[in-house]
C-alpha cells in the first residue's frame, strides 16, 4: 500500500488568518494519524506565512508516524531539520516569494550542492528526498546526489488528467521505472486529489508515499476530515 502523508500547511494558513490557535494545528496532526494517515508533512517557508518554525518543533511530540519536512535547504531550514530530526526531509527549490512549489530541481546543475546537503542530513539519520520533474535526465541526476528518494512533481499530470488526457501520466511512468532501476524510492505530490489519486497510484510502479494537502483540506470542507482521509486510504490500497 502506498502511504498517505497529510500536508497540514493549509490548516496553519487558516489558523494564521485570525491569530490565536483555531484550528489547532497539533490536534489536526494527531487526528489525521488517528484517522489512519501514515504520515504528516509540513513545508515551512522563510516568511512563516503558514507553518511556523516553532510548529515544526512542537509537532515532534505529536507525530508518531512518519514526519516529513519539506523546504528549500537554506541555512535556516537546514538548521531546523537538524534540530527536529524528522523521519524524512524533502528538498524543494522554492523561491522565497513562491506561492507554492512550481518546479523540481535541476539535479545536474545543482549536483554538488545537493550532494553536500544530502550527505549532512543522511549522516544525522534523516531520510532524504528531492523534488523532481518527470524528466529522465533529472532522475539520473538525482541518483548522483546520493538521495534516498525522489518526489515526483505531479502538477502537470493533474492538469492533463483534469482535461481527460490520461496520457499525461506517461512521463511519470517512465520516470518511475527508471527510478526503480536506479534503486531510488518514489514519492509524489502536488495537486493530487480524490479525483486523480487512484489512477496515478495504479500506474506508477513502486510508489511509496504521496503527500497531499491542499486538495485534501478543501475536500474535507464538504466531506469531513476523517471521511476524506479514509477515502484516500481506500484509493491507495
Amino acid at each position: 500500500m502506498t502511504k498517505l502523508s497529510v500536508n497540514i500547511n493549509k490548516i496553519a494558513t487558516l489558523r494564521n488568518s485570525r491569530g490565536g490557535n483555531v484550528p489547532d494545528l497539533l490536534k489536526v496532526a494527531a487526528d489525521v494519524q488517528k484517522f489512519g494517515a501514515q504520515g504528516v508533512t509540513i513545508h515551512p517557508r522563510p516568511d512563516e506565512r503558514h507553518i511556523r518554525y516553532q510548529d515544526a518543533r512542537d509537532l515532534v511530540s505529536v507525530v508518531h508516524t512518519e514526519y516529513n519536512i519539506e523546504g528549500n535547504p537554506v541555512k535556516k531550514f537546514i538548521d531546523l531539520v537538524l534540530e527536529v530530526k524528522p523521519t524524512q526531509v524533502t528538498l524543494v527549490p522554492d523561491a522565497d516569494d513562491a506561492i507554492t512549489s512550481n518546479a523540481g530541481w535541476d539535479t545536474v546543475k545543482h549536483k554538488s550542492f545537493l550532494q553536500d546537503v544530502i550527505a549532512e542530513f543522511k549522516s544525522n539519520g534523516i531520510r532524504t528526498s528531492i523534488f523532481v520533474d518527470p524528466v529522465l535526465e533529472m532522475i539520473e541526476g538525482a541518483k548522483e546526489t546520493g538521495t534516498d528518494r525522489i518526489e515526483l512533481y505531479t502538477e502537470a499530470f493533474a492538469h492533463e488528467y483534469s482535461l481527460g488526457n490520461t496520457a499525461g501520466i506517461d512521463h511519470y511512468v517512465a520516470s518511475a521505472k527508471l527510478a526503480n532501476e536506479l534503486g531510488l524510492g518514489i514519492n509524489a505530490g502536488h495537486d493530487l486529489s480524490l479525483d486523480n489519486i487512484k489512477f496515478f497510484k495504479e500506474n506508477i510502479p513502486g510508489l511509496l508515499e504521496v503527500s497531499i494537502g491542499h486538495a485534501l483540506v478543501a475536500e474535507s470542507l464538504y466531506l469531513g476530515l476523517e471521511n476524506v482521509v479514509n477515502m484516500y486510504l481506500q484509493k491507495l490500497k
